[in-house]
């Protein structure tokens, strides 16, 4: 069994995260070997949970830009899960993680989670409606 960060788990609800991608994140934190590593297609994460090959897609997407999860580049079938979500095999291997993990971000060379800036709206949709009243 893996220990995780509570203080982490804590503020993914910042992150604006859909019911499908807390779930699609709790099956890839299941299968995850130490350190965040999930050797699993989007396939097997979905009939892990129920959901279509569609939306487990969707979900993974959201995962991948609010950076809860990471894609390493050109790994078929494999993900990272942050190292501030990830599971740990020890509290000085957690304590590790998360302090590199931190680090890294202060450096630019981790993403750090946070949900993505709102566009603003186009000109025509801010412009309030105006009706006219007798």
């Amino acid at each position: 069994m893996l220990i995780q960060s509570h203080l982490a788990m804590a503020q993914l609800y910042r992150l604006g995260l859909s019911k499908a991608a807390y779930d699609v994140l709790s099956a890839m934190s299941e299968v995850q070997h130490p350190g965040g590593e999930v050797n699993a297609s989007q396939a097997e994460l979905a009939a892990s949970v129920g959901l279509s090959k569609n939306r487990t897609s969707i979900a993974v997407n959201q995962l991948v830009e609010r950076h809860v999860v990471l894609r390493p580049e050109g790994r078929y079938r494999s993900y990272n899960i942050h190292p501030l979500f990830a599971g740990y095999s020890t509290v000085e291997e957690l304590e590790e993680g998360i302090t590199g993990a931190l680090r890294a971000i202060k450096t630019g060379e981790l993403p750090e989670p946070a949900a993505p800036v709102p566009t603003p709206d186009r000109h025509l949709s801010a412009v309030p409606n105006r009706q006219k009243t007798a």
